[in-house]
């Protein structure tokens, strides 16, 4: 049985299943389980670890998935490298749906998520700028660009509480503000994924436009799910083109994340 990989795949709403022929490993944390077993398998010469965010049956909404036994979970398997599909919605009337953006930065809207693995032992402050992996996102984009998909190189993320929506007057404030997509899930999994020191990479499928652009009518549950369910063969692609592509040597800042700081326990 494969009990390692070197990269992990957190898959999104609609996206629930990645490796064909692929080990099932159950994996214990200090934070419960993760969405759902774990599933190990071979992308080219590169070993994988998926696990569906939401779970696979879409169980846990935004709120309560539980993030950090997602990222503890990889991290224990061997997972030093993360990619992240995801469904968005689009603060941009030219971001229309099937648009992929590869953000670069991110704004955290939510209110009541652990969002960190260091709540005892003393303050750990884990250097956040910059939130995403250079070389995973330049990767990303380039496969993508040359997979066909019209894909925006950069934007900011905003990350709202959910399960709601936006209201109309908070899609119009975050367009607003410059920000450029909407979703619900994306934070704090980069924060955990950065205090493990992993390199992780979002890739935000548009699915719609959120309440306040003006070409946009509001959005529903089903639509989201049906645009994603209707792209995910090609997400699936390209997540496994972008995993084949990922070098071994880790050449971004991201591994060096935890130097010099003391940390109150051993990671895994």
């Amino acid at each position: 049985m494969v009990t390692r990989a070197d990269i992990g795949v957190i898959g999104g709403s609609g996206f629930y299943s990645l490796l064909d022929d692929a080990e099932e490993v159950e994996v214990t944390t200090p934070y419960g389980p993760p969405s759902d077993p774990i599933t190990i398998g071979r992308i080219g010469s590169r070993t994988v670890a998926f696990v569906p965010r939401h779970g696979r049956d879409h169980r846990f909404p935004p709120h309560r998935i539980p993030y950090r036994a997602n990222l503890w979970a990889l991290r224990s398997l061997g997972v030093r490298q993360v990619l992240a599909p995801s469904a968005v919605g689009s603060l941009r009337a030219e971001y229309g749906p099937g648009t992929l953006v590869i953000p670069d930065q991110l704004v955290d809207r939510t209110t009541s998520r652990s969002h960190t693995y260091y709540d005892e032992g003393g303050a750990i402050h884990v250097p956040f700028a910059d939130p995403y992996c250079p070389t995973g996102r330049s990767l990303a984009y380039a496969t993508a660009s040359a997979e066909g998909w019209d894909v925006a190189d950069g934007g900011t993320l905003v990350v709202i509480e959910g399960p709601r929506f936006s209201s109309r007057a908070e899609s119009r404030w975050f367009a607003g503000n410059g920000w450029t997509i909407v979703g619900m899930t994306g934070y704090p999994e980069a924060a955990l994924a950065r205090e493990l020191a992993l390199c992780y990479t979002t890739l935000a499928l548009v699915t719609d436009h959120d309440a306040g652009v003006d070409v946009g009518e509001g959005v529903t549950q089903e639509e989201v799910f049906a645009f994603f369910a209707a792209n995910s063969e090609r997400m699936r692609t390209l997540v496994a083109s972008v995993a084949a592509a990922l070098p071994t040597d880790r050449p971004c800042h991201c591994p060096h994340t935890l130097d010099g700081i003391k940390l109150p326990f051993p990671l895994p």
